[in-house]
């Protein structure tokens, strides 16, 4: 008898969109990371472009190599950006279009903050993006309006059920789209 869905272990890669020096986003990404490990079947593996260094990636080198291997591995993504002028961050576009197959036919999720907007105007746009890529995009997100107020000294929320209420949302929708795309991807290689 096979496994139920929700107990198939998957690789989901949560990718650090910002590089900015000061970003609030490490505090979402330990967060993030830390609840997504509770799933017991997902196994994280956080990319952080502020330690990849998209624009010193170049094609054949180790770490180029690194980097594509990680996201090639990846069942899901869930990109974790703020939102800078009612946008995504250059270093993350920059990191997107470095690949192309490694996206295709996964599913992507995102958590976003900034402002007033909790940086939807950014998810919204990266949306676009990924559909070109051939990648899946999922309806659940989770979004942080003005990140410092929910967020403690320590970087703990303040109230944590209705993120983590969000959070599992997304995380069941990812879930569901990784396991159906990658037994999709096995029975048929995927070509764009």
């Amino acid at each position: 008898m096979s496994e139920h869905p929700s107990e198939q272990r998957h690789t989901l890669a949560v990718i650090v969109g910002s590089t900015r020096e000061g970003r609030f986003a490490p505090v979402i990404a330990n967060w993030f990371t830390r609840h997504a490990e509770t799933h017991p079947h997902i196994d994280v593996d956080v990319i952080d472009l502020d330690a990849v260094g998209p624009y010193t990636l170049r094609p054949g080198t180790e770490a180029y190599e690194s980097f594509a291997k990680r996201v090639d591995q990846a069942d899901a993504f869930v990109v974790i950006t703020p939102e800078y002028n009612h946008s995504f961050p250059a270093p993350l576009k920059h990191a997107i279009d470095l690949l192309r197959s490694p996206w295709q036919a996964k599913p992507v999720g995102f958590v976003s903050y900034g402002g007033i907007s909790g940086g939807l105007r950014a998810v919204e746009q990266l949306r676009l993006v990924f559909a070109e890529l051939h990648a899946t995009t999922v309806r659940e997100t989770v979004s942080f309006a003005l990140p410092g107020d929910p967020f403690d000294e320590r970087g703990e929320l303040r109230d944590p059920a209705p993120a983590a209420k969000a959070a599992d949302a997304l995380l069941r929708q990812l879930t569901w789209w990784a396991l159906a795309l990658r037994e999709a991807r096995l029975a048929r290689p995927y070509g764009a």
